[in-house]
């Protein structure tokens, strides 16, 4: 015979004192856990969104960032000749070549200065980022001093608002729009002319060059023409692969300090369980004897007492996901290791993260529960009803 599921739930509202408090640590353990997912995957969606499927990214061979990049005006014509790129309305190529500089500017509300990308674009630059929209203000005039600001920078940086002027390649520029970049890697750029941004910073060759191919299936001829090319010392890449690239040391980074935190917080709720479990043992000897006495099996027992740990770890992890979910409407900022730049990026919580976050509350559950519930299993029927 297998006892009932009910009979479980009720012993442990029965308890409800000590399942609340029990519950709670596992709640903070799977909160840390489910957070720490959410932020990596936040990190990962930001910035594989800020490219696009279709688009290539050309960078100069073995650089990992279009700040390290650089390619000659000479290899950028050879590279904006080939017949694989789009063409627009007008008959012009499908691309724009870009030049990407850091800069240090001081924050709004702590003064303190930080990286921020400058991105010089062609007039196709924003043609080819279709998640890029102007909200307020106009676009940047070719040839003119004036740029525009992604919607984290104007929030977070001094100067940076629509109206506003930054100093910098001994110039000063105007903002005069605003854009929102869909939540990718390009809310925490500011844009301008590449022509006028070379000539400010004194550079002579891009650092990148973003295309759109006629048909994404010539992909890899584009990529073999490109790198076996003598006169090139390039490298091409879709746009999405690039820029998961980019986050691949900041991601490895926040899952290892995660986790190494959710393993060491997850065996002090282990243990919080197992001593609840003990204690829930201790306290029904007499219970247990006449489960055994009505005929109720030792696997039963272990069965049971496995099943309460798991509804009390399950209770916790639903109410950890539960608070982990709120962290959905905040977002922060950081330096993005790859591009050492400031990086705005939010939590974002995915189906796989319930399933991997519930999964690891009852593994838990299962760990803290399984020697109590062994010691229960293996209780005579006459002892425990002598304790009684």
């Amino acid at each position: 015979m297998k006892i009932p599921l009910s009979y479980i739930a009720r012993n442990l509202w029965t308890r409800r004192l000590t399942t609340g408090l029990t519950a709670a640590g596992l709640a903070l353990v799977v909160f840390v856990f489910a957070t720490v997912l959410m932020l990596d995957e936040g990190l990962r969606s930001t910035l594989v969104t800020t490219g696009e499927y279709d688009n290539v990214v050309v960078i100069r061979r073995a650089a990992d960032t279009e700040i390290q990049s650089g390619i000659e005006r000479t290899q950028a014509n050879i590279t904006a000749s080939h017949p694989a790129i789009a063409r627009g309305p007008d008959g012009q190529a499908m691309l724009s070549k870009e030049t990407v500089v850091l800069i240090s500017l001081n924050k709004r509300d702590s003064d303190k200065p930080s990286n921020v990308i400058i991105r010089g674009v062609d007039p196709r630059g924003l043609q080819l980022r279709p998640q890029v929209r102007l909200t307020s203000g106009r676009m940047f005039h070719p040839g003119a001093s004036e740029i525009i600001a992604g919607a984290s920078i104007a929030r977070r940086f001094a100067g940076a608002g629509i109206g506003e002027k930054l100093r910098f390649g001994q110039r000063e520029w105007t903002v005069v729009g605003l854009f929102d970049a869909g939540n990718s890697g390009f809310d925490s750029e500011i844009w301008g002319d590449a022509d006028q941004l070379m000539q400010a910073f004194r550079r002579n060759a891009y650092s990148a060059m973003v295309l759109r191919l006629a048909n994404t299936n010539n992909f890899d001829a584009f990529k073999s023409d490109i790198e076996g090319d003598p006169r090139l010392t390039l490298e091409a890449k879709r746009e999405q692969v690039f820029y998961a690239d980019q986050s691949k040391a900041l991601s490895n980074f926040i899952s290892i300090l995660g986790l190494t935190l959710s393993v060491i917080f997850s065996i002090g709720a282990m243990i919080g369980a197992t001593i609840t479990m003990y204690a829930s043992v201790a306290n029904r000897v007499g219970e247990i004897g006449t489960l055994r006495a009505l005929g109720f099996q030792r696997r039963s027992i272990l069965a049971a007492f496995l099943t309460e740990a798991m509804l009390l770890a399950l209770l916790g992890g639903a109410a950890g996901l539960a608070l982990a979910s709120l962290m959905q409407f905040l977002s922060f900022s950081t330096t993005n290791f790859q591009s050492f730049s400031e990086l705005a990026f939010g939590f974002k919580l995915s189906a796989a993260i319930v399933v991997k976050t519930l999964v690891f509350a009852l593994i838990m559950g299962m760990v803290g529960g399984f020697l109590p519930a062994v010691r229960a299993a293996r209780m005579r029927i006459v002892e425990a009803l002598r304790a009684a």
